[in-house]
């Protein structure tokens, strides 16, 4: 079963086959018992950001990894799940400026994730 950084570089490669962009996994280990990581995408308008979350959601529940929780999918401008050791925040461009989470953890060791060149 995936777990800790290796559940998080997985959920970052399938947000890119969704093209998620802005993708960020922030390592939180020692700063939060209750979980490790958190991994940050952006999405380009409220459908993408559904589909970007559903993808992650059904191509992790088929190898047995299921959210604890999930929230935001009625409004979608910032859309959360819950996998324990790794919480996963995708926002719209609005939300993501407005709310600026790598700035509260900017102590921390943050991994950019790079989109794939298109060629």
């Amino acid at each position: 079963m995936l777990e800790g950084y290796e559940l998080a570089k997985k959920i970052t490669e399938l947000m890119l086959e969704k093209k998620a962009f802005d993708i960020k996994i922030i390592d939180l280990k020692g700063q939060n018992s209750s979980f490790d990581f958190f991994v940050l995408a952006t999405g380009s308008v409220d459908q993408h950001i559904k589909t970007i979350a559903d993808f992650v959601a059904k191509a992790l529940s088929k190898l047995g990894v299921k959210p604890a929780g999930s929230e935001g999918k009625s409004n979608l401008n910032w859309v959360l799940l819950d996998y324990s050791e790794v919480i996963v925040h995708i926002f719209d461009p609005e939300s993501r400026e407005f709310y600026k989470l790598e700035k509260l953890f900017d102590d921390c060791v943050i991994e950019d994730i790079e989109e794939p060149e298109i060629a």
